[in-house]
């Protein structure tokens, strides 16, 4: 790697991070329930200057990007309260049950979410959207070959979960609706924009 000529920073050969020279000191967890932790951490700096961070710690959780046979997109609408507004997402949820991988989860909540089976299933991508609080990550699927599950099966959804809405939307659509703010969700655009790409 070498200076930029002109502008601050250095030229990447090729991009990976660094090694960190900031330890970790104590952390005190603050609160504590099954769905997420919330600590209070100590970072020493490489000069040993001491910094409290507050760190929100939930369980990791999956995204699913279901396509049917015409290349549409499966979003589902619903109150989100921390937003206090409805908002368009994929199917997603924590790895809540014990034992289950991340495939698996993805399998129960596009089922749970959508009343979806899929057939053939795809890695996409792992993402950590909120780096500067917490340690949340989230890996994305993407699903096709799909089939609905049988009505004996379906979830009984409750509370937000009971009055989603799901929506088949071209791809092309979702990703305008990506850049102009009608999908703000971060895994639902990163999801869309990666199986959107060439």
């Amino acid at each position: 790697m070498s200076a930029h000529p002109r502008l601050p920073g250095r030229i990447a050969d090729r991009l990976e991070p660094g090694e960190s020279s900031w330890r970790p000191g104590e952390s005190r967890v603050v609160f504590d329930d099954p769905y997420l932790s919330l600590t209070v951490d100590e970072i020493v700096a490489p000069d040993g200057s001491r910094h409290s961070r507050v760190v929100v710690r939930p369980r990791p959780a999956v995204g699913v990007i279901a396509l049917d046979e015409e290349g549409r997109v499966l979003l589902v609408e619903q109150y989100r309260h921390p937003m206090r507004r409805r908002m368009l997402e994929i199917p997603a949820g924590l790895m809540d049950v014990e034992g289950e991988t991340a495939r698996q989860t993805a399998e129960r909540e596009l089922a749970e979410e959508a009343d979806l089976r899929a057939r053939d299933w795809s890695e996409l991508i792992g993402v950590a959207p909120t780096v500067g609080y917490s340690t949340e990550t989230i890996t994305l699927f993407r699903a096709c070959g799909l089939s609905p599950v049988p009505e004996a099966e379906r979830t009984v959804r409750e509370a937000e979960e009971a009055d989603l809405t799901p929506w088949w939307v071209d791809l092309d659509e979702a990703v305008r609706a990506c850049f102009d703010g009608r999908i703000r969700d971060a895994k639902t655009v990163i999801a869309i924009l990666a199986v959107a790409r060439p």
